[in-house]
């Protein structure tokens, strides 16, 4: 349940069902009970999202997958450089080792 349905307040382009984020409260709503559990669940989980590092991480993953496919040479460039970062790590601490 990523997004709830709810019709738009304001008329334009857009079609007349439009997904509403997790961590935003539908507008419209009368009763001050149901007010308070859209505002509740919406802030569950804003927290969840915001606290949730390992669904930031894949999501910053595929972020960058997705750039990374659009751009070749952006793709080789940052393999190179993890490379060499990672080849500097193990020499510096061969070479700290090693003395």
């Amino acid at each position: 349940m990523s997004s709830e349905l709810v019709r738009p307040s304001t008329p334009g382009p857009v079609s007349p069902i439009t997904p509403v984020p997790r961590t935003a409260v539908p507008v419209g709503i009368v009763d001050p009970v149901a007010q308070a559990r859209a505002e509740l669940k919406a802030a569950l989980a804003a927290i969840e999202d915001k606290a949730n590092v390992a669904r930031r991480t894949n999501r910053a993953v595929d972020r960058l997958a997705v750039k990374l496919r659009a751009q070749p040479v952006l793709a080789t460039v940052a393999v190179v450089t993890a490379a060499a970062a990672a080849g500097a790590i193990v020499w510096s601490l061969v070479r700290r080792y090693t003395r």
